[in-house]
Formats: structure tokens, sequence, C-alpha cells
């Protein structure tokens, strides 16, 4: 597998359509072997994409990135993890652990080949925050418009569930989340709300599972022999954990079943097909 990180002096270039280089790793039974440093040439983004094309490269970790350019990479057939900052080299370590909590990982897991017990993490969730791994939808999807599209924004927000539970606050936490508004951090919902606000506005959302995580695929669950799965013997229905496809990529999934022979995985996310209510205060706009 070969991954490649949009680069500047060690650390991740924040705007896709702009980086002038890229570092690229070789990557082998998901451990990095070797690593370069490539020019982009100055490319725009679909020529971005044809140059990583020709590269050869599987997955592209990147900071913001816009919807054409994350069509051209679908189009090429790249997997896009954006949203990642600070060192590059870090960040390639917690994708290959599984740790890059992130929006735009395509969910391409070819469930039911070759797949491997990872390291069991209980309690896995979408990050610490709903920037931080609430992403948007897997691959590519229509831009967003809006005054603040582009911009780096810090939000205040509270995340309910219908019946009023609440699932995730900033105020608690008492430090406001800061993404780049339509660059795909955000669920797509969320991103859009914000996108035409004003500093110091406070508006109520309801997201219907489309503007958020998405309906459950029933194709996300499926059954393997505990046989052919080592480590898997000792899960228990409810668990948490990371498998690895036959790339070698972490996924998470949740254990759904379990008998004497086979065992049931759950690669939706936690929050498929729910309806999510958010309360957005924007206190700053960079």
């Amino acid at each position: 597998m070969r991954i490649a990180v949009t680069y500047d002096n060690g650390n991740i270039f924040q705007h896709f359509g702009k980086t002038e280089n890229f570092k690229v790793y070789e990557v082998e039974n998901n451990q990095v072997i070797s690593s370069e440093v490539i020019s982009s040439n100055g490319s725009g983004h679909g020529a971005l994409a044809g140059l990583l094309d020709g590269q050869n490269i599987d997955v592209l970790i990147c900071g913001g990135i816009g919807g054409g350019a994350q069509a051209a990479l679908a189009e090429a057939g790249i997997e896009f993890c954006s949203g990642a900052q600070g060192d590059a080299d870090q960040a390639v370590e917690a994708y290959l652990k599984g740790e890059l909590v992130s929006s735009g990982v395509n969910c391409d897991h070819h469930h039911g080949e070759e797949h491997s017990c990872g390291s069991h993490e209980e309690g896995h969730s979408c990050g610490d925050s709903c920037g931080g791994g609430c992403g948007g939808s897997c691959g590519s999807y229509n831009p967003i418009t809006g005054r603040n599209v582009g911009k780096t924004c810090r939000t205040h927000y509270k995340g309910t569930f219908n019946d009023g539970t609440q699932f995730d606050s900033s105020y608690d936490r008492g430090e406001p989340l800061e993404f780049i508004c339509g660059a795909g951090q955000m669920i797509r919902g969320f991103d859009a709300a914000v996108a035409d606000m004003e500093v110091g506005q406070v508006i109520d959302v309801h997201l219907m599972p489309e503007e958020a995580y998405g309906q459950a695929d029933p194709n996300a669950i499926f059954t393997m022999e505990i046989a052919q799965l080592p480590g898997s013997e000792d899960l228990t229905v409810g668990q948490q954990v990371y498998l690895s496809n036959q790339y070698g990529q972490p996924f998470p999934v949740k254990v759904t079943a379990k008998d004497e022979k086979n065992i049931t995985f759950d690669a939706n996310h936690e929050m498929a097909g729910k309806e999510l209510n958010f309360k957005i205060e924007l206190v700053e706009v960079k």
C-alpha cells in the first residue's frame, strides 16, 4: 500500500489544491518501510489526483479538501482521509493503527475478504468531539456553499437525540470546536448549518440520517467463522474492536452476535440511521 500526505516542512499542509509537495509512504504488513517527498509541480485539483494516481497512491491524508477534488480522487480510486493536522509521520502511524479519526476515509472495506482481528479497543467512538470523527459520508459529496465555506470556524455546540439524550457537547469540555467549513471535516448537515451563520449567532438544527451518518448499510454487517479469525474467540457481543482488510487497513466494528462457530460484526457507524439535533453557536471565523 502507498500513502500520500500533503506535506510542508514535516507537517500536513492544509489546502490540498495548493500543496507543493507530497510525502509518499510505502507500507507493507501495516508498517512503513520507506518514504520520499515528491513535488506536486503546482498542479490543480484534477491534475493532483492524476499525479497521485500515477504514483499508484492508495490513500491520501490531507487537511482541507473540496468537493471537486474529492470527486477527482474518487474517480481515480484513491481513498482520502481529510481533516488531518500536525506531524505527517505521526498521522500516517495513527492511520495504520486505526487511530486517525477523520471525515473522509472511503468505506471500501471489502467485508468478508481476508479479515484479521486487530487491536481490541472497547468503547471506540467517533472521537472526542463532533468534528474529530463525526465527518461527512464516505467519499465525495456535492460542495456546500455559504459565506463561511473555506474558512476556519470555531463553534460551540450541543448534540442530542430526539428523546433529548445528549451525546456530545463542546460546552461541557469548555473549548469550541475548530474546523474548516465545507472541507468535509464535519457531517454534512452541521457544515451546511454553519456555512451562512454570523459570529455570535445561535441556531437549532434537526438533521435526518442522510445529513448526518447516513442510513445503516445491511452490507456492512457480515459473519465469519471464528476459526478463520485468530483472536476472535475471546471477543464478546457488544464489544467494539478493529479489524483489518486485505490491504492491512484497520476499521472499527461492533460484535453483534456469536456462537460456537461464527461471529457477526457490524461496521456501520454507531449513529448510522439516527436523527440528530444540534444547538450551534458560531464563536469565531478566522
